[in-house]
């Protein structure tokens, strides 16, 4: 299993990309608690105002995460964010 800890979001990202584009004969999982949820968070700020932007925030890391599972995250995809 990948953890996220001490990493931001994309950076972890980014990371778990790299690892599967490697290949290899296992599949691998990810702990990303907190590289999913930061940037919901902040979006979200307890404000229920903000309640549907933090979840498209959310959304797009999980779609991201995604794409990072199986080697096709890219930058580009990154900076299409809601």
């Amino acid at each position: 299993a990948f953890l996220s800890g001490g990493q931001s979001d994309i950076e972890a990202t980014a990371n778990l990309d790299a690892i599967n584009r490697l290949g290899g004969p296992w599949a691998l999982t990810f702990s990303y608690g907190r590289a999913l949820q930061t940037a919901a968070l902040k979006t979200w700020s307890g404000m229920p105002s903000n309640v549907l932007d933090a979840q498209a925030a959310f959304t797009h890391r999980a779609h991201m995460n995604a794409l990072a599972t199986q080697g096709q995250w890219t930058e580009m995809e990154e900076r299409a964010a809601p």
